[in-house]
């Protein structure tokens, strides 16, 4: 029921074009994986409620287009977002190296200075990868973020990815529950004294 939700979360999807942002999208939403699926234009927007730590959230996820053509849109797509996932492909370097400018783009314009975020290495079910786990891992530390390896194909690891930051947002109440301070001191209290389902698939920095 829309009235036992507890706040509404905007998640940001972030990468270079055609590391699957949009396949980590459909699967988490939709459950669904469309081999054919092209470049998003623009800006893709869709809503999806959970459940993390007994707590119903509304997810208001947006996934944007990695091309430079359609950076003018960047300022008001991070307005506001607590959450971050950060894509590359596992199966292409330069997607990787690429993240520190993807991480300066956020620092930019993030209206949030403890947004929570999470670096997704994607397409591991493919056979041709050319970064291993441990640079994910080593990236991600070095810049204390979460972080997993996901195959928007087999569904590993994509529940878990966005489960895991909602989670963590939800432990941070001051990036969410200024409308909701009441409610919050209960939240904040509920998770502390439970461990997320992806606990042993996730590191968190």
């Amino acid at each position: 029921m829309e009235e036992d939700i507890l706040t509404t979360l905007k998640l940001l999807i972030i990468g270079e074009s055609s590391v699957g942002k949009s396949s980590l999208l459909l699967r988490f939403t939709d459950d669904k994986f469309d081999p054919e699926l092209g470049s998003t234009i623009g800006v893709d927007f869709k809503v999806k409620s959970i459940t993390s730590d007994g707590n119903n959230v509304k997810l208001a996820i947006w996934d944007t287009a990695g091309q430079e053509r359609f950076r003018t849109l960047t300022p008001s797509y991070y307005r506001g977002a607590q959450g971050v996932i950060l894509v590359y492909d596992v199966t292409r370097r330069e997607t990787f190296k690429r993240l520190e400018n993807w991480l300066n783009e956020l620092e930019t314009y993030c209206t949030k200075n403890n947004i929570v975020k999470m670096l997704v290495g994607n397409k591991i079910d493919k056979s041709d990868r050319e970064l291993d786990r441990n640079e994910g891992l080593q990236f991600a530390r070095k810049h204390a973020m979460l972080f997993i390896e996901a195959s928007a194909k087999t569904r590993d690891g994509v529940q878990c990815a966005f489960e895991e930051v909602v989670e963590k947002i939800i432990q941070t109440p001051g990036l969410w529950a200024t409308e909701t301070p009441q409610r919050g001191v209960r939240l904040a209290e509920a998770a502390s004294s439970q461990q997320g389902s992806c606990s042993g698939y996730c590191l968190l920095i």
